[in-house]
């Protein structure tokens, strides 16, 4: 994408008439936290973040539902016990619905580095994708470029490092597939959002997969636990450590999810420990 077209894309989310709520069931009212926010539909389902804890992680969904309307209803009537703080519409509306203060419940049992609550250390922003349900269609520009500017802010108000911007799949590897493969990581960092570096090409090679065991598995378990990935350092290549490199390659070498560590995805996280050190980001 060049230049130009991303300035345009980005020029389209500006505020905008609100959008009819009828599904709101909360009686919450709370001025937008982002400039960028075209309405705000609240949510019946949201808390306290426990301990009093500040968001210093962003996690993006998407929403895996047919339509925006769907996932609206979703996200804000009482009972689903599921929100998120922000909607982002394909045309690159954005809709909040929990002000950031508080914790929206949109990770369910996740875990990265040592935060075994996600959600209360996090604000979790729900893309409009179908997802892999329905063919994992392609993200739109503009909505990518509203995705980007939402997160740049949020980035800046809560003083949030590039390595904290991540997927669903990434804080809950075996459950959870979103924002998916087709997810422009790359776009993202090279706005700013989120650390990324090029995936390593895909070439032939001994490669580490499920049933394996050894020092090699144990480097690998040992690489992705240091960089917050949940999987204990066994040395034995199990299911969980299968599902832990398919997020991983899902995020970060998707030209071929499968779990199994090739000369690629090796490489591909060695470099990216090391743009975390140089770039002296935080765990």
């Amino acid at each position: 994408m060049s230049q130009g077209q991303f300035l345009q894309a980005a020029s389209t989310f500006q505020r905008r008439i609100a959008l009819p709520s009828p599904w709101a069931a909360s009686e919450m009212k709370f001025i937008p936290d982002s400039s960028v926010v075209s309405d705000v539909i609240p949510s019946a389902n949201y808390g306290d973040r426990r301990g009093e804890r500040a968001p210093d992680m962003i996690v993006l969904h998407y929403t895996g539902m047919s339509d925006a309307e769907v996932a609206i209803r979703r996200l804000t009537n009482a009972g689903t016990e599921v929100s998120a703080h922000y909607i982002v519409r394909e045309d690159g509306r954005i809709i909040q619905c929990v002000p950031e203060s508080l914790r929206a419940w949109h990770a369910g049992a996740a875990t990265w580095g040592a935060d075994t609550d996600v959600n209360s250390c996090s604000i979790g922003i729900e893309i409009v994708n179908g997802g892999h349900d329905y063919g994992l269609p392609p993200y739109p520009l503009r909505q990518i470029a509203a995705v980007i500017a939402l997160c740049k802010g949020i980035m800046i108000r809560r003083n949030i490092v590039r390595e904290r911007v991540l997927g669903h799949s990434d804080v809950a590897p075996g459950r959870k597939q979103d924002p998916g493969e087709k997810f422009p990581w790359q776009l993202l960092a090279d706005s700013g959002v989120g650390l990324y570096v090029l995936p390593a090409k895909i070439v032939p090679g001994p490669t580490l997969q499920i049933g394996e065991t050894g020092a090699d598995v144990l480097a690998l378990q040992e690489a992705l636990a240091g960089y917050g990935y949940s999987v204990t350092a066994s040395g034995q290549y199990d299911s969980t450590t299968r599902d832990v490199v398919a997020a991983f390659q899902r995020h970060f070498r998707p030209a071929r999810v499968d779990g199994i560590a090739d000369p690629s995805t090796l490489t591909t996280l060695r470099d990216l420990l090391r743009a975390r050190g140089a770039n002296g980001a935080r765990t």
